[in-house]
């Protein structure tokens, strides 16, 4: 994260190069008279190039505060190509462009950097999110204020979305004109006028919902605020000092008031997500569950990059019965299969292969070993409810059951390890000897046990884990779980772990 502010940093070091004014956007900045005043002392502007408003953002020559950086920079005349490098990493920007790279990772910014005179001009805003400082805008007298963080240095933030002018918020609805938080929701953005502090702001990266939660990634500190709301049921999360990554709407559509959502099947419970950027001041995020009925919830927030929001339920009652052999009965579920593929992995394959390829070699494991029984949910690529893989699990009595998954996050956010889940507490010594083998034959990162309301760990009458091997949105990690060898690894981890805890 330091590492990539410093980079951005690093772009307020457009210096000059003569011969490639924008006299479009020259001619609309209201540059008049205009200030920069940094850590209370009024900067000199160049002749021609001042602080202004430009096509609805603030707009300031960085160069009266990128001299004597000492930044290396190169400059390609005929792309029009800046590179900025520092200590090994490279950022690449385009004059007349709104997107940069920074190490190959396209960011995108509010406004295209461009020359007026011989300066580069860039947002206000942008100077406060890539610099870790406080900024402002004072209309009546035109003058952009920066102050530096405490200690004098920036902080590293993550690229950071558009730049508005003065009184220029509006409320941000849904198609149909009604705010995203529901029909009684309102927001008020109040007046813009004198001083106004732009915070650096945590960016969210992803949405997802599966197995009954709501996961998002964020890149920064964050505390959510959730609640509930009726009439109709819904659960609210408000993301505070948050905003969308510039790479969020690649996967997740934004309209142009910066709102969206997407259908949830297969949860009786939840009907849709919808996501939208609530507030600009303070910008805020906010996440809505469309809900048939009131749920009960937990939030899960270890400041990894991950915050997961799980619909609970109440646990069904305690079946440790064996099979009908008089034997432990162990239930074996590959996850998804058939019509339901799950994640795609980077590498381009499904996450119903690999659960099925490493349930398939722990079945065969276990079949060695007299002192139990064996079923799978599933043997073939079939669609299967998660009520079916249930009812497999409860009608036989099994004693135990174990349910394969590959995890999966959106892009650009890049976890990597194995994590175990379970719901209720019986389950708890289970999983916490499952995860141990789990992670030692992985050999990845271990992310953890963690509690969450999942249909299949919830609704089984036994202990019950959900074990994410690894993260097929991870390139090592994704590659590994396609080999033959890591796929037995992992299966022979998990019939250890199983034989441990049934005292075999």
């Amino acid at each position: 994260m330091k590492k990539l502010g410093l980079l951005m940093f690093m772009l307020v070091g457009l210096l000059v190069f003569p011969g490639l004014a924008n006299n479009a956007y020259a001619a609309s900045a209201e540059s008049s008279g205009t200030h920069i005043v940094l850590d209370g002392q009024e900067l000199e502007q160049p002749a021609g190039a001042q602080a202004g408003i430009v096509r609805g953002n603030v707009m300031v020559p960085l160069r009266v505060v990128a001299e004597g950086l000492g930044y290396q920079v190169a400059w390609e005349k005929k792309s029009g190509t800046i590179t900025i490098t520092q200590e090994g990493t490279e950022l690449k920007l385009t004059l007349g462009q709104d997107t940069a790279y920074v190490d190959g990772q396209l960011v995108k910014l509010s406004n295209a950097p461009f020359l007026q005179g011989d300066s580069t001009l860039v947002p206000l805003r942008f100077v406060g999110e890539q610099m870790g400082m406080k900024v402002s805008w004072d209309n009546a007298t035109k003058s952009a204020y920066l102050t530096s963080p405490a200690g004098g240095s920036a902080a590293g933030v993550v690229p950071g979305t558009a730049s508005q002018a003065p009184g220029s918020e509006t409320p941000n609805s849904v198609p149909g004109g009604q705010p995203i938080a529901g029909d009684d929701d309102t927001y008020d953005p109040g007046a813009s006028t004198g001083n106004q502090a732009v915070s650096p702001i945590a960016l969210i990266q992803g949405i997802s919902f599966s197995e009954n939660r709501l996961m998002f990634a964020v890149s920064g500190s964050v505390t959510p605020n959730v609640f509930k709301m009726s009439g109709p049921e819904r659960l609210v999360i408000d993301i505070p000092n948050a905003d969308f990554a510039p790479t969020f709407g690649d996967v997740h559509p934004l309209d142009s008031g910066r709102n969206g959502q997407f259908a949830v099947s297969d949860y009786p419970d939840v009907s849709q997500i919808r996501y939208s950027l609530f507030s600009k001041s303070p910008s805020t995020v906010r996440i809505v569950i469309d809900l048939n009925r009131s749920v009960e919830f937990t939030v899960t927030n270890l400041d990894d990059g991950l915050v997961t929001v799980d619909l609970t339920a109440a646990a069904g009652v305690p079946n440790t019965s064996t099979g009908g052999s008089g034997r432990p009965l162990v239930v074996i579920d590959a996850g998804h299969g058939g019509s339901q593929p799950g994640a795609i992995s980077v590498t381009k394959k499904q996450e119903k292969e690999f659960t099925l390829a490493v349930a398939l070699k722990v079945e065969a494991l276990l079949q060695q070993e007299a002192g139990l029984e064996v079923i799978l949910t599933r043997t073939t690529d079939v669609t299967m409810s998660l009520q079916d893989r249930v009812k497999v699990a409860n009608d036989r009595g099994a004693s135990v059951f174990v349910s394969i998954h590959g995890n999966s996050i959106d892009p650009p956010s890049n976890p990597s390890g194995s994590e175990t889940y379970y719901t209720r507490d019986e389950s708890i010594p289970l999983a916490n000897v499952m995860h141990r083998h789990l992670v030692k034959a992985t050999g990845l990162a271990d992310r953890g046990v963690r509690k969450s309301s999942l249909h299949v760990t919830r609704e089984t009458k036994m202990p019950a884990v959900l074990l994410e091997v690894g993260y097929l949105s991870n390139k090592t990690d994704a590659e590994l779980m396609y080999t033959e060898e890591f796929q037995q690894r992992v299966a022979e981890g998990i019939v250890a772990g199983i034989k441990e805890y049934l005292g075999l």
